[in-house]
């Protein structure tokens, strides 16, 4: 595996892996970030070119999210029988990711493993006891793992000396065109699951899971991204597309949670994960949209698969538990799948 590591603004740091099929995953310290995914020669995921581009455009993209990813609603929880009130945006009145600034700002300590048949970034950093309203000193550790087999591993693992909520994810975007200016409706979307999570119209869940058979939100059959798109479905139009977690049928690494396949059907991204739910956002950014790598990037230019229990589950046990345990080890880990035209066909 070729490593390679330079400079990336904001005394921050781009570390590069490279298999022997060329494959590379670029990742920087900044948050814990992947930055960019090329496969096949073609970049499949959004990205800026330096530190500075993510402070001031999107800090979210690409970044490690937490401590809680999601919203939650009027930033306030209980737990443990203590009432817990977290930072909210002025605009929302609502807690988002944590409460930002937060795991995406972070310049955080790396090292790097290299193994014979996949290399790992391994990125370290402490939350402390009160950080953004959370209680509890949490140590997180997040791994990047690219294999000579074409999957990029996310690992994360945590551990607080309080009870505390932990719910994080990975904000990656994939396009699988290779161009920002394209948006992904005529991607081809396959998720493994039943029922996803209606939404307010400030995004917060209602607490309900509505059966996805029927709706244009059913991926259970390969659907291209445009029928959604197209669609007057109420909780599309509340949001111009999907902002949703979806809650899935089987979880484990020995099973495909969702998939991705491109337009030209040359390339398909499949997601493997231990965790129960998807957030799949389509970027839904109207004109609002950052120049990326010199294109302007398009409205519903990219995909999320934010894995991770579904947000809200703070306040609907039905959801899942996201609170932590004090000195209990915590881990999840996701891994997709590159895959070509060819080996799709084997």
């Amino acid at each position: 595996m070729d490593i390679t590591k330079k400079t990336f603004g904001q005394s921050a740091q781009l570390i590069t892996l490279t298999n022997q099929q060329g494959t590379t995953l670029a990742v920087t310290d900044l948050g814990a970030r992947i930055v960019s995914l090329t496969f096949m020669d073609r970049e499949l995921i959004l990205g800026f070119d330096s530190a500075e581009e993510y402070l001031e455009k999107d800090a979210f993209i690409g970044a490690t999210i937490g401590r809680t990813a999601g919203r939650i609603d009027a930033g306030k929880f209980t737990l443990g029988g203590q009432t817990y009130q977290l930072p909210v945006d002025p605009a929302t009145g609502h807690s988002l990711h944590g409460s930002a600034p937060s795991f995406e700002e972070k310049i955080w300590q790396y090292e790097i493993i290299d193994g014979e048949q996949e290399a790992t970034v391994i990125f370290t950093t402490t939350s402390p006891d009160k950080e953004r309203g959370f209680p509890g000193n949490l140590s997180v550790e997040v791994r990047y793992t690219l294999t000579e087999d074409n999957i990029w591993r996310v690992t994360t693992k945590a551990v607080s000396d309080q009870l505390t909520l932990f719910n994080p994810t990975n904000h990656v975007y994939f396009n699988l065109s290779g161009d920002v200016t394209q948006p992904i409706d005529d991607h081809t979307l396959w998720v493994n699951s039943h029922a996803f999570a209606e939404l307010r119209p400030d995004s917060i869940p209602t607490g309900e899971q509505l059966e996805v058979t029927g709706t244009p939100f059913d991926f259970q059959t390969p659907t291209k991204l445009t029928t959604v798109f197209t669609s007057d479905f109420p909780q599309k139009e509340l949001f111009d597309g999907i902002d949703h977690p979806f809650f899935l049928k089987e979880t484990g690494l020995d099973k495909t949670a969702a998939s991705l396949l491109s337009p030209d059907e040359a390339i398909k991204v499949s997601v493997r994960t231990d965790a129960s739910s998807i957030v799949i956002f389509t970027a839904n950014f109207g004109e609002d949209t950052p120049d990326m790598r010199g294109q302007r990037l398009a409205n519903h230019g990219g995909i999320t698969f934010e894995t991770q229990i579904a947000p809200g589950a703070e306040r609907y046990p039905s959801f899942g538990d996201i609170s932590l345990v004090p000195e209990t080890p915590f881990e999840t880990i996701t891994e997709f799948k590159l895959e070509a035209r060819e080996e799709q066909d084997r």
